[in-house]
């Protein structure tokens, strides 16, 4: 979709120094808003911070004032803040130093600490807490520690004589992403949320302190860069050219059950797409990885939509004006604007819209203005991290368009620069600095009160972490009588988090007069119901009737902690009731593993046809189908056969099939989004996964602006020799199914014809057991070594592919095609392998060219796992293919055209 600007003349900010205070700060704004198109100079040069701050244009009223800058910072990504209101930085000196990267791996990345000594507003003081690490990723200060993600380690590194330098560092795991993955795809944040957990963006892993001791829990891999919690605990998250997820329900939950077709209410997208995903730069922004890519920007040359959004922040302040509260504010680096996004609820969900219709909260005429981090400060105010870099692209992405821009506008230099904002308003007064590191214990309950969101996070984390049960009486008075719902639940939480909490202060909560303590005391109960107490379950089943769409879809994820048959019997009452609402359905199948039978059962039971009955059918449907066990699935497809039983159950029930194994479109699901891929239903494809380095899935130190971070609704595979061996999660080219014998009673449905029979001889077609007439020819096993070349190949796509094309194989939507299928993936060997060495331009996406990168091997290796997973059976890659087929395009500078490649694969 095309989008027109609305031009407003204004010309604002100019830039000058404070009078009152000793920082620089932009002026405030004097001229009409918003701004037009401004004209820039042919040039891109490196300019000062004051210089900077003249380019920036924000709405009347708020101005920005700078913090720090190089020398004292350098490459910044990422900040945090101790008890004590010090900021912590990642600085990550290895990043891009020039076009081939040279020593990106070079351990100069480092962790500073920087103090504002005299309380101006600036910082003056810089102390090295850290050096020595390679491409740092995550920082969290503990009361105990800091820890810090450098893949694939996470460690907790210590200052124990009060020096601000850490003087011993434990490594607390090898599970933070991968040791070779990209910079701009590997797991980071470390946020620590209300439930607390530690929440992880494009990784697989939470993390909890309990009682001293670090716990994790898997979870599914979501967004790409950075995460951020709202008053309530929801998580947002985004990946470049997504602008805005939730969890509505937290994605762990999702965990439980592998044969999910799709996880809806995990990493929903908040709005409409093409009013979200615009953009309204002031100037163009023609250095972007597809700028020639129509569509990508306008005629004018300003960026059309996100192509590297990151690090969304909900603002929890005090200090600025009001109408920010519960805002989410989201950076593009490649667009140098940061935006603002309302969040509001529509009766139904959480849903976003842009809060300017033609505008951007924050944006810059300086090219390299790039913004990639944003923190909801102690001082109640908004910082922004400027890393202040020419390249904002890794190498192995980088395309032939955007290299050109790089060199035209010499922007691989001046490097090690950087910078971070403080943005206020004519009316802000800076809170003063904290001073929670020294407080007593019951002094930090008191502070679950503040009217800053920073304040109230942090004084549970310090509450937690020192495990003083002794407030717990201090915290059960407050759980009860605060007059503030946040309060209330900060309270909740922190006697969660101490194992101090009672089924007392559950029940009381879940009768609260606000949704949102009832949803989270629905999520606490948890802990009580696999117990054999009455009134907790009691009390949490009688909120099946909650007139909030919120409780009941944190009940249909709750219900499952439920003891077996209490459990079947509770999720049936409620998907009888609400089964019409997707999240529903699945949060409460992702708590049903080895129950998802007797429930589907209980909903035959009754002949009454309803939406949500219709829908809940479906799913569980396609979940026992996902899960290819034999006497489910035979069970299934009886009684889908069956001409005693209503028309619209046996249509149910075919259509649960069709999802599993056609990929048909779950009910309820977006347009688009077929299921737990992301993709298209029925979209085909026709390019190959790009290759890569080893270990599993990630996302950019900061935003990488090519590709895309992890697609809405991802999720791990199938097991192994059930559908299609590690079936696909929605869109795309169906799956097979092998079973131990004709399903007689589907075989006869499709004989008797009509709409019923024809659908039963689609599914037909996808299912295989011995003696079938016509059945395809067994592949034929891989050898050792090739076995050892898809296993290699199995990690290099876990750490580059998988973020766009999918675990699954089927691509993220507008960004990557699917490889299931695929006749380039599984063409000619020499086809993908051309592919991989110069790139492909398409209808969907880009592949960027990976010759130069990886090694003959490597490719060999990846593309031998592409052309034998997810039902792929094409013959593996040997090595010589690949070095013939260099040789062959030796020379070649552009990326493959469909055109090209199908006359190749004749």
């Amino acid at each position: 979709m095309r989008l027109t600007r609305a031009c407003a003349v204004a010309v604002l900010v100019a830039c000058g120094f404070a009078t009152a205070g000793a920082f620089q700060k932009s002026s405030a704004p004097s001229k009409p808003w918003p701004a037009a198109l401004q004209s820039v100079s042919e040039d891109s040069p490196a300019l000062s911070p004051a210089a900077e701050m003249q380019t920036f244009f924000l709405p009347p009223g708020y101005h920005v004032e700078l913090v720090a800058s190089e020398p004292m910072v350098e490459d910044p990504i990422l900040i945090d803040w101790d008890p004590n209101g010090r900021m912590w930085v990642i600085e990550l000196l290895g990043y891009m130093q020039d076009l081939p990267a040279t020593n990106e791996r070079a351990p100069v990345g480092r962790i500073s600490v920087l103090q504002d000594t005299n309380n101006d507003g600036k910082m003056d003081k810089k102390t090295v807490f850290l050096d020595g690490l390679v491409l740092p990723r995550a920082l969290k200060v503990l009361d105990k520690g800091v820890l810090v993600g450098e893949p694939p380690h996470l460690w907790l590194a210590r200052d124990t004589n009060g020096d601000l330098k850490a003087d011993a560092k434990e490594l607390v795991c090898d599970c933070f992403g991968t040791e070779l993955g990209n910079v701009e795809h590997n797991e980071n944040s470390l946020l620590w949320a209300m439930d607390n957990w530690m929440h992880t963006s494009e990784g697989d892993t939470y993390f909890r302190f309990k009682d001293g001791k670090m716990e994790t829990r898997r979870t599914l891999s979501r967004g790409q860069w950075g995460a951020t919690q709202d008053d309530f605990g929801h998580v947002y998250r985004n990946s470049n050219s997504s602008a805005l997820h939730i969890d509505l329900l937290s994605t762990p939950y999702y965990a439980r059950n592998p044969n999910l077709v799709r996880t809806r209410g995990s990493y929903e997208f908040v709005g409409d797409q093409d009013e979200l995903n615009a953009t309204f730069p002031i100037r163009p922004n023609r250095g972007v990885n597809r700028g020639y890519v129509t569509g990508q920007l306008r005629d004018d040359g300003t960026l059309a939509t996100y192509t590297g959004v990151n690090s969304p922040m909900v603002y929890r302040g005090d200090r600025l004006p009001a109408e920010l509260a519960g805002n989410v504010f989201i950076a593009e680096p490649t667009g140098n604007l940061v935006s603002r996004i309302i969040i509001s609820d529509d009766g139904k969900s959480l849903r976003g819209r842009k809060a300017y219709a033609n505008a951007e909260f924050l944006a810059s005429t300086d090219e390299r203005f790039r913004p990639v981090y944003l923190s909801s400060a102690p001082d109640g105010t908004i910082y922004v991290v400027d890393i202040y870099h020419g390249i904002i692209q890794q190498k192995g992405f980088i395309t032939e368009y955007l290299r050109d821009h790089i060199v035209a506008k010499k922007l691989e230099a001046p490097i090690h620069m950087g910078r971070i904002f403080r943005i206020v308003h004519d009316t802000t007064r800076r809170d003063g600095p904290p001073a929670l590191s020294s407080e007593s214990a019951a002094r930090l309950v008191t502070r679950l009160g503040h009217p800053n969101g920073w304040w109230r996070d942090t004084a549970q984390r310090l509450l937690i972490e020192r495990g003083d049960r002794t407030v717990a009486p201090a915290l059960k008075k407050l759980a009860e009588t605060a007059p503030d719902p946040r309060t209330r639940l900060h309270a909740l939480w922190t006697l969660d988090g101490l194992d101090s909490l009672e089924p007392a202060q559950v029940i009381a909560a879940l009768d609260d007069k606000s949704r949102d303590v009832r949803v989270n005391a629905v999520r606490m109960s948890e802990r009580f119901l696999a117990e054999p107490n009455a009134q907790v379950q009691a009390a949490v089943v009688k909120r099946v009737d909650d007139g909030d769409w919120a409780v009941r879809q944190q009940l249909a994820a709750s219900l499952g902690s439920l003891p077996s048959g209490a459990r079947e019997t509770a999720l049936t009452s409620l998907l009888e009731r609400h089964g019409n609402d997707p999240v529903v359905v699945d949060g409460a199948l992702s708590g049903l593993r080895g129950g998802e039978a007797a429930v589907l059962t209980n909903l035959l039971a009754n002949q009454t046809a309803a939406p949500a009955r219709d829908n809940a059918i479906t799913m569980l449907t396609a979940t026992l189908v996902r899960g290819a066990q034999e006497g489910a699935v035979q069970t299934i497809l009886q009684r889908a056969a069956e001409t005693t039983r209503p028309d619209w159950q046996r249509s149910a029930l075919l259509r649960g099939a069709e999802v599993a194994l056609l990929g048909a479109a779950a009910p309820g699901s977006p347009a688009g989004r077929g299921g737990r891929g992301g993709a298209a239903a029925g979209r085909g494809g026709d390019a190959t996964a790009p290759g890569g380095r080893a270990g599993p899935g990630g996302a950019p130190a900061f935003p990488r602006e090519g590709g895309a971070g992890r697609a809405a609704n991802a999720g791990e595979a199938a097991p192994a020799g059930g559908v299609g061996g590690r079936g696909g999660r929605g869109g795309g080219a169906g799956n097979l199914l092998r079973l131990n014998r004709e399903p007689v009673a589907l075989s006869g449905l499709a004989a008797a014809g009509g709409e019923l029979g024809a659908r039963a001889t689609a599914l037909l077609a996808r299912i295989e057991w011995p003696g079938k007439p016509g059945a395809s020819a067994p592949v034929p096993p891989l050898t050792a070594e090739e076995q050892q070349r898809f296993a290699a190949g199995q990690t290099i796509y876990q750490s580059i592919c998988l973020p766009c094309h999918q675990e699954d194989g089927r691509g993220k939507e507008a960004v990557a095609p699917t490889l299931v299928g695929s006749a380039f993936a599984n063409g000619a060997p020499s086809i993908p392998v051309r592919i991989l060495l110069n790139g492909k331009e398409g209808s969907t996406g880009l592949m960027p060219p990976l010759g130069q990168t990886f090694s003959d091997d490597q490719i060999a290796n990846v593309l031998t796992y592409v052309r034998r997973q997810w039902g792929n059976a094409a013959a593996p890659v040997d090595v010589q293919v690949v070095k013939d087929t260099r040789a062959a395009v030796a020379g070649r500078t552009k990326p493959w055209t469909n055109t090209e490649l199908a006359a190749l694969n004749r």
